[in-house]
C-alpha cells in the first residue's frame, strides 16, 4: 500500500463514521489464536474433534441441520457429551431445518440435548414468520468458538458430489471473544424461550495472550439500523489498494452498489468472487441484473463454476478480513440474526488471500461484452424480479 493511500484511508473512515454512527460497531475484543479453516472437511474434522472432547459446556446455534451422515455424526456427538455430563444446548431455525424430521430433534432431546427451535410457526406470532435465524455458531467449554458459514450437512462437509457440494469457508477462535459470543448465545435463548438457559460456571482458563483483536458484529430485525450493512459499508470505506468479496446471495441494493462504485472510483481494485449456479436460481439471475454499472466501474467479476458458492469472506487491503454468516442481501441486512467478525490480521489475511487466488483461478471472468450479449427474455425477467429483491 502506497504511504500517501494509506494516510488518505483513516480520514476517509473517520468521515465514513461520522456519517453512518458509530452505535453499532463495537469494540475489538481479543480472539487468542484465530485459525482459519478453508473448507468444509477442515472445519467438521476440528469441530467434531472439539465436540469429542468436551468437558462441561456445548452452545450450538444452527439455521440448518440435515439429518444425513455429517447430521447423524453431529447428534451422536452431542448425544456422547450429554451421557458423560456435559450440559448441551441447540438453537436452531425451525424454518432452515424444515425438512429435517422431529425425530432428530426429538432423539436429541430424550438423550439430555437441551433442544430449542427458533421462531416455529405459530398463529400468535404470524407477523415474525419471516425472521429467521441465520447464524452458525459452537461454542465449547469457553475454550473455543467456531464460525463461518457452514451449516450442519453433507453438502458442507464435502461428502456430496462436487456439483452439489457448498464451497465454504469456517474459523475458529478463543479469548475474551468467547464472552461476548456466550452473552449474546443466552440472549437469543431468552429471546426465545422467555428465560436465560442455566450453564454451569465458566472453567478458569490459563491466561494465554490474545493474538488477535476482532470485532463481533451482531445483526438482526431488532436493529433500527442494521449493523451488519453498516460494518460492510465502513469496511469497503476503508479499503485503499485491494477489496476481495465473495458471496453467494448478491442483491446488494443502492448502499452496498455506492460502496463499491466508490473504491472503484479512488483507485480500489475490487474483485468479486459469486456463484455460477445458486440453489435459489432467482437469486442468480437478480445478481447478474448489478453486473453491468459494475462491470463498467472497472469491477472484476468472477463465477465459481465447480461447486455452489457459500462462503462470505471480505479481504480489505490484506489485512481486514470480515467473515461470518451474513449475505450482501436485503434479508441478510434486515431480517436474519447473523453473525459476522472482523479479524485483523496480515498472516490470517494472508491465508484468506491464498483462498482468493485459488479460487479466482479456477472460476470464469465474466466480461462487459459477453454479459452484454445475454438475450432480451434474461433482461426482461431481471426488470420484472428486482422489485422482489427484498423479500428473498
Amino acid at each position: 500500500m502506497s504511504a500517501r493511500r494509506h494516510q488518505e484511508r483513516f480520514p476517509r473512515l473517520i468521515r465514513h463514521l461520522r456519517h453512518h454512527g458509530t452505535a453499532l460497531l463495537p469494540l475489538p475484543v481479543g480472539a487468542g489464536q484465530v485459525t482459519l479453516l478453508p473448507d468444509g472437511p477442515h472445519f467438521f474434522e476440528a469441530l467434531f474433534n472439539d465436540l469429542k472432547n468436551a468437558k462441561r459446556l456445548i452452545c450450538l446455534e444452527y439455521y440448518r441441520i440435515r439429518a444425513d451422515v455429517t447430521g447423524q455424526r453431529f447428534a451422536d456427538l452431542l448425544i456422547e457429551a450429554a451421557a458423560r455430563g456435559v450440559k448441551v444446548f441447540l438453537l436452531y431455525d425451525a424454518i432452515g431445518c424444515h425438512v429435517t424430521p422431529d425425530s432428530y430433534f426429538e432423539r436429541l432431546q430424550t438423550a439430555g440435548v437441551s433442544c430449542l427451535a427458533f421462531n416455529p410457526l405459530s398463529l400468535s406470532r404470524i407477523h415474525w414468520f419471516d425472521r429467521r435465524n441465520h447464524r452458525k455458531l459452537a461454542l465449547i467449554d469457553n475454550r473455543v468458538a467456531y464460525l463461518g458459514g457452514l451449516n450442519i450437512s453433507d453438502a458442507y462437509a464435502g461428502l456430496t458430489d462436487e456439483q452439489l457440494r457448498f464451497r465454504d469457508v469456517g474459523f475458529s477462535l478463543g479469548g475474551a471473544a468467547l464472552a461476548a459470543l456466550q452473552e449474546l448465545f443466552t440472549d437469543t435463548w431468552a429471546m426465545e424461550r422467555g428465560k436465560r438457559p442455566t450453564l454451569p460456571v465458566p472453567a478458569i482458563l490459563n491466561n494465554t495472550p490474545d493474538d488477535t483483536e476482532v470485532t463481533l458484529i451482531n445483526g438482526g430485525p431488532h436493529q433500527r439500523r442494521s449493523a451488519i450493512r453498516t460494518a460492510f459499508r465502513v469496511a469497503m470505506a476503508s479499503s485503499s489498494d485491494e477489496l476481495l468479496i465473495a458471496n453467494p446471495y448478491f442483491i446488494p441494493g443502492p448502499r452496498i452498489l455506492r460502496s463499491l462504485l466508490r473504491a472503484a472510483r479512488r483507485g480500489v481494485q475490487v474483485r468479486l468472487l459469486l456463484p455460477a449456479r445458486n440453489d435459489v436460481p432467482v437469486v442468480r439471475v437478480l445478481s447478474r441484473s448489478y453486473y453491468e454499472v459494475l462491470l463498467k466501474a472497472g469491477i472484476e467479476i468472477y463465477e465459481l463454476e465447480r461447486e455452489l458458492l457459500h462462503a462470505k469472506l471480505m479481504l480489505i487491503d490484506g489485512e481486514q478480513t470480515v467473515i461470518g454468516s451474513a449475505n450482501l442481501d436485503q434479508r441478510s441486512f434486515h431480517r436474519n440474526f447473523e453473525i459476522n467478525v472482523i479479524v485483523r490480521s496480515q498472516p490470517f489475511g494472508a491465508q484468506v488471500r491464498d483462498l482468493f487466488e485459488q479460487d479466482f483461478a479456477g472460476s470464469r471472468r465474466i466480461t462487459l461484452d459477453g454479459h452484454s450479449r445475454r438475450g432480451l427474455g434474461v433482461r426482461l425477467l431481471e426488470l420484472l424480479l428486482r422489485p422482489i429483491s427484498w423479500f428473498l
